[in-house]
């Protein structure tokens, strides 16, 4: 990775959710530049950092790149909506992570609405990055004089 990410601490999961994740999810590993899930995969669930650092990015906006470490639960708006990953988290070091699958994480929420009430809260810090990223797309693509579809294409 060519850029600094800046340290994020908003997607920090409480011990009690942390706990659960761990008792429904798996454990993996990740090298160093390796990815756990790309900006347009599919959604395979949720992750858990447990160790290591990971940074989420949208591809050609290096300046919004962000770093999380342990206890960062990453995949979120995708996992709730179903949709496409909207950004790209990439392994930084070598790191270790739970790997929820949607179904298990959506049931999860069904069964512990205070678990659900704060995953929803990391969602809306989370989806605020992602509006600032997608603006500021559009802001190059005005400033380029180009829409966004052809930016995202030259990318």
């Amino acid at each position: 990775m060519t850029s600094v990410a800046a340290q994020c601490n908003f997607l920090k999961a409480s011990d009690a959710l942390k706990s659960c994740l761990q008792a429904v999810g798996s454990r993996e590993q990740f090298a160093a530049a390796q990815a756990l899930f790309h900006e347009d995969d599919g959604n395979v669930g949720v992750f858990l950092v447990l160790r290591g650092k990971v940074s989420m990015s949208v591809k050609g906006l290096p300046k919004l790149d962000r770093l999380f470490s342990a206890g960062s639960l990453l995949g979120l708006p995708s996992t709730f909506t179903g949709h496409t990953y909207s950004l790209t988290a990439q392994a930084v070091s070598e790191a270790e992570v739970i790997h929820v699958n949607q179904a298990s994480f959506l049931q999860l929420m069904r069964d512990r609405s205070d678990l659900c009430r704060e995953a929803t809260e990391m969602l809306g810090r989370e989806v605020s990055f992602i509006q600032a990223a997608l603006a500021e797309r559009r802001r190059q693509a005005a400033k380029n004089k180009v829409s966004p579809i052809e930016l995202g294409a030259l990318m």
